[in-house]
């Protein structure tokens, strides 16, 4: 089944490299792009929104929330895996409150990276608003629990950053700024300093358990392989091959703050291999395509460019690795509650 194989393969790669270390979990704390954000961006002005169909048409209720998805996202099942909640809400929505975002909340904006510039492409929440909300979120926190709770759910809590797709794909590869300013290898220098002073801000917040996740084979996502048509719809090295050498610096970074900061356990959740392996063999893991996207044309559509009225949109999303140009599929929910 699609479930098994995109969510079983990468969940349980993840929950392997961090139960060890990671193993009393009372709450998840989220922060990054469209991979995280549960529906921050409903409450923003940005047309990078989610929240109509078919977003949220495999979610219980089949009701689009603002995740950029047919279902739940990575953060849900890492939640719901260490028995906490089955899905984590987002900070901006109203819906909830200081009692839900105990056990978990998400600060992440789709559209957003490590460079502030990357935000304001399409004015999203930067990486460093994130952390404002977060120290928000905290003196609340404190009212809810007191000094010595606090203290215990903010070093215990699983901090979880997934970010710098966008950085490239959105950014550097689009808009000559960053691209004159630096070779791709100074810029990823530039991105790894952002992601360490944001690990650092993090340690004096409190935080101890820090997940971050590497980038994706992102020359392989829908949007760079159906524009990719002079070369046969094939990956785009150059994109693969900028997140593969990202993804070994950050592998030296993280070893860093280990070294630097009392307590800290810093992991790097890299599932560059698995999602590369499921994207160029996606017969052995149950998908028929892995080029285009459920919603549409893969050329495209994330947004409001993949909605309800798009005649490309499929009826089985489980037959497609993708699904919009960017964000993979998720299995629908067993009816489980939000919260």
């Amino acid at each position: 089944m699609a479930y098994k194989a995109i969510h079983l393969f990468l969940f349980a790669h993840f929950l392997l490299q961090i139960s060890s270390i990671y193993a009393k979990v009372p709450a998840i704390i989220v922060f990054g792009d469209s991979s995280v954000d549960a529906g921050n961006n409903n409450k923003i002005p940005t047309i990078l929104k989610s929240n109509f169909a078919p977003y949220g048409r495999d979610f219980s209720g089949g009701q689009p929330t603002g995740r950029f998805s047919n279902g739940r996202i990575p953060t849900d099942f890492i939640s719901e895996a260490f028995g906490i909640k089955s899905s984590i809400p987002a900070y901006l929505d109203p819906k909830y409150n200081i009692t839900d975002f105990a056990t978990g909340v998400s600060f992440a904006s789709a559209g957003t990276g490590y460079d502030n510039a990357t935000s304001n492409v399409l004015s999203v929440i930067p990486l460093w608003k994130e952390l404002e909300s977060c120290k928000e979120f905290q003196k609340d926190l404190k009212g809810y629990l007191g000094n010595k709770n606090l203290n215990e759910i903010l070093g215990e809590a699983l901090y979880l950053i997934s970010a710098g797709t966008n950085d490239f794909l959105e950014n550097y590869y689009v808009f000559p700024e960053r691209s004159s300013q630096f070779s791709i290898d100074g810029y990823q220098k530039f991105l790894l300093e952002i992601t360490y002073k944001f690990v650092t801000e993090l340690y004096q917040l409190g935080a101890r358990k820090i997940s971050i996740a590497g980038l994706p084979p992102m020359g392989c996502l829908p949007l760079e392989r159906t524009t990719n048509v002079m070369f046969g719809s094939d990956c785009v090295e150059e994109y693969n091959n900028a997140a593969s050498s990202f993804n070994d610096k950050l592998k030296v970074l993280v070893t860093k703050p280990n070294k630097e900061h009392d307590g800290i356990q810093l992991i790097l959740s890299n599932t560059y291999d698995i999602l590369s392996d499921i994207i160029h063999n996606p017969d052995s893991f149950g998908f028929d395509d892995a080029e285009t996207a459920c919603c549409g044309t893969g050329f495209f559509e994330m947004g409001h460019m993949c909605d309800k009225i798009n005649p490309f949109t499929c009826s089985d999303a489980n037959k497609y690795v993708f699904w919009d140009a960017f964000i993979p599929q998720r299995k629908r929910t067993k009816s489980l509650p939000i919260m």
